[in-house]
């Protein structure tokens, strides 16, 4: 069964081992470049606090040079949705061309061909999301030191949330085909609906996981850290954290002149850098937890009403 069911897995496998390819070409040549520019520039010594003078001149120099090749890793967030649906491809069509009842005419149970197809799906749906992890991860490595991993084009490719993301593609898709009986329609939902997903948790729910922090300090206040963070409002304010009013505007830029009108405060709300890991085992475990039980409606769909 193992074999069969990936001679009939291969052509997606075969595919989500090219998508990878191309990204490797895109992104190694740039990753050595950078990284070599990284070093040469010696941009390692502009992270301690008492940075040289001249690292502010380096890193404007590094960040606009790589700046816009580090913006195209945003759209690679659609990779884990468009390979989980195709590996979702070969279950589907076994259901709408009729093959499956071929298949239980070999002493393989419906219980076992079910397994087959969505335990293998599922394997080479995690080594994708593996692979796509490290090579961007690798990728990003200088701006990460320089800038982060909070946002959402860093945020989305790296750690562990690309696991939940594939797998809930798959889920959807396989869901939806279960249904459908129809593999194409299917799988254009599947991503769909992946793509829907991942637009609502980027612009809204993400941010609202954990509380985010809330800090309010005055002019000649040392503030709080907000080093690499992800900063999600921050404006001038009054001592109680309440934006600066129209009438006080002509004061920004001079911390004397807000002071004198009781303005001179900083308010923001962020998710500091160290809360990294809790966001992406929480969001982690979201998408997976939804992925398992659009894998188990489709399997017990699949074993229940398929004749």
């Amino acid at each position: 069964m193992i074999w069969v069911g990936w001679r009939q897995q291969r052509t997606e496998t075969l595919l989500a081992l090219g998508i990878l390819a191309v990204l490797a070409a895109l992104l190694i040549p740039t990753g050595v470049q950078m990284a070599s520019a990284y070093r040469h520039d010696g941009l390692s010594a502009c992270l301690a606090p008492s940075a040289p003078e001249a690292c502010g001149q380096a890193l404007g120099s590094f960040t606009s040079r790589f700046e816009q090749r580090s913006n195209l890793i945003a759209w690679f967030t659609l990779v884990p949705g468009l390979v989980g649906v195709l590996l979702a491809a070969p279950f589907i069509l076994g259901l709408e061309n009729g093959t499956y009842r071929l298949d239980w005419t070999q002493s393989i149970t419906s219980r076992r061909w079910i397994a087959g197809k969505l335990g293998l799906a599922i394997v080479v749906a995690l080594v994708t999301a593996l692979a796509l992890i490290l090579l961007i991860t690798w990728w990003r490595t200088p701006f990460v030191h320089l800038q982060g991993r909070m946002e959402n084009s860093a945020f989305d490719s790296e750690g562990i949330a690309p696991f939940g993301y594939i797998l809930f593609a798959l889920g959807l898709a396989a869901a939806v085909g279960v249904v459908w009986r129809r593999a194409v329609p299917a799988l254009v939902v599947g991503f769909a609906g992946y793509f829907a997903a991942r637009i609502f948790v980027d612009t809204w729910l993400r941010q609202r996981l954990i509380a985010p922090i809330t800090a309010t300090w005055g002019v000649r206040d040392r503030g709080p850290n907000l080093d690499h963070a992800w900063i999600l409002s921050q404006y001038p304010s009054d001592k109680l954290g309440h934006p600066v009013s129209v009438r006080f505007k002509f004061c920004i830029g001079s911390p004397h002149c807000l002071v004198q009108h009781g303005a001179g405060y900083t308010h923001a709300v962020y998710q500091p850098a160290s809360r990294f890991w809790a966001l992406q085992g929480i969001e982690t475990a979201l998408f997976c937890g939804v992925a398992l039980a659009l894998l188990a409606f489709a399997a017990w769909w699949a074993h229940e009403r398929t004749a």
